[in-house]
């Protein structure tokens, strides 16, 4: 009897490891396919089909779990629910009336033309604000000279003194019948506690929408697609644009302790129409109501900010990657110098790439960062691209406190950009964010003349930066930079 026991047992591990091996084989198949057809990276792509067939049923799971880009693929089904069709020639009827003929802009507008569908518009006028003090006096402005419609989307809205004084003005323009739309990422908006939802839901006139809100701790949605983009545009005729959000902590003049310097920019002009489609689809994509857009209308012209802008919204769905093919190309297209302000600088390789051979092929290029980050391991995992940037002949410019949340880009004094987007994996792949593309030379004097003041206060890194790092130090940032698209 034992015997027949003994070989019961043996056949039934044999059906076992057999129907284990049939499954690894079966799962390992169809994700080296889904690789294969989906990961451009071919070094990704090597070791996730090493891992499947090496690592029997565990590695297909992990790939299944860890591999398969969702963000991509949740976003355009969410996208493909409510996205709003753009106008019948949406963007022709705001053409600039005649092109820049100057030979320096050749380049920019040969890739303008190929890059994007998005047309170039005018920037009537656009000029920088400086910090929460300039910033939310400028916005409160805005929302008690508008009359029919104010949009307004943040990542941050904290219920703090910046925070209660933005509702105290959409609160007076709801009472005179303008209608606000308020569109707060749904796990930013938390970052202060209460949350301002309460006193922004009980505004009469006002609608509010949080955008993908975080149901538990552990969702996707918690760490990735994110709404970064912040804008607010007042009757589609004004609009102020950048990478800042609401809360005190930008009243530098009167918070100095946990204080974020900061630039956001004030557009007048046709291209705002542009800025409110973009907040349209964001507020239809979280649910909102479709509503009819204020008509644009002129405004005071000033000759001196002619500048050509479009608005270039990007995000992990059919709009991904944009705003890095955009920083490729102006890059490649750079004959004198870049200038770089971000907060948070981890890009991709193939920045980091352009950015070398730019500097080695003799383009003066500079980017300035703060000299201590507000997120733990960040300036680690910074400080591990220094050696290869600093080499090539890139200058790495550090400044002091208070922390530096300003971003923009200047390329040759002609080509800028700005808005929410920071030089990172996460705004380049993960986030939703929205930028302004900018031509002009008189707007880029102006971001010029920002970041030499910035400068001026910096410390500016040696190039023998790196080879000063002990062996534990260098270990240490190498290890941070592996969790780059996590920050």
């Amino acid at each position: 009897m034992s015997g027949i026991l003994q070989a019961a047992m043996r056949h039934g591990n044999m059906i076992w490891a057999i129907a284990a091996g049939t499954l690894h084989v079966a799962l390992a198949a169809v994700a080296t396919a889904h690789i294969l057809l989906n990961k451009d990276d071919t070094k990704s792509a090597a070791g996730w089909i090493g891992l499947v067939w090496l690592a029997p049923i565990t590695g297909g799971l992990l790939y299944i779990i860890l591999g398969v880009n969702r963000i991509q693929r949740k976003a355009l089904r969410l996208r493909r629910k409510t996205s709003a069709p753009a106008g019948p020639d949406a963007d022709e009827h705001h053409q600039p009336p005649g092109a820049i003929h100057s030979p320096r802009y050749a380049d920019f507008l040969r890739f303008a033309d190929k890059a994007l569908k998005q047309k170039f518009s005018h920037c009537v006028s656009i000029e920088p604000l400086i910090n929460g003090d300039e910033a939310y006096p400028a916005m409160i402005e805005a929302i008690t000279r508008a009359q029919k419609q104010i949009l307004l989307a943040s990542y941050i809205f904290d219920n703090d003194e910046a925070g209660r004084a933005v509702a105290a003005a959409l609160k007076a323009a709801a009472r005179r019948g303008v209608h606000a739309r308020v569109l707060l990422d749904g796990v930013g908006v938390r970052y202060s506690t209460p949350t301002i939802e309460t006193e922004l839901r009980d505004i009469p006139n006002l609608e509010l929408r949080l955008f993908l809100p975080a149901k538990t701790p552990f969702a996707l949605p918690f760490v990735n697609l994110r709404n970064h983009r912040k804008m607010l545009i007042t009757d589609s005729d004004a609009a102020i644009i950048g990478g800042m959000n609401i809360s005190r902590g930008n009243l530098l003049k009167k918070y100095r302790h946990d204080a974020i310097a900061d630039i956001t920019f004030r557009v007048c002009g046709p291209v705002t129409d542009q800025l409110a489609r973009v907040f349209e689809e964001d507020w239809l994509f979280s649910g909102g109501r479709k509503f009819r857009l204020a008509q644009p209308q002129p405004c005071p012209a000033k000759p001196e900010d002619n500048t050509l802008c479009r608005a270039v919204a990007d995000g992990p769905d059919s709009d991904t990657g944009r705003i890095e093919w955009l920083l490729l190309g102006a890059i490649a297209c750079a004959q004198k110098n870049i200038t770089i302000v971000t907060p948070y600088f981890l890009p991709g390789s193939g920045i980091m790439n352009a950015l070398e051979l730019a500097a080695m092929r003799g383009v003066g290029t500079e980017i300035i960062l703060p000299g201590k980050s507000n997120i733990f391991g960040m300036d680690w995992a910074m400080e591990a691209n220094f050696p290869g940037l600093l080499k090539a002949g890139v200058k790495i410019y550090r400044t002091p406190a208070p922390f530096d949340h300003s971003k923009l880009t200047v390329v040759d004094g002609l080509w800028s950009f700005i808005g929410s987007a920071n030089w990172d994996v996460r705004s380049l792949r993960l986030n939703f964010e929205a930028n302004l593309e900018c031509l002009g030379e008189a707007f880029a004097r102006k971001l010029l003349a920002v970041a030499t003041e910035k400068k001026s206060a910096a410390r500016l890194i040696k190039t023998r930066h790196g080879q000063r790092l002990s062996l534990p130090h260098q270990l240490r940032n190498n290890a941070f930079r592996l969790l780059t698209p996590y920050y």
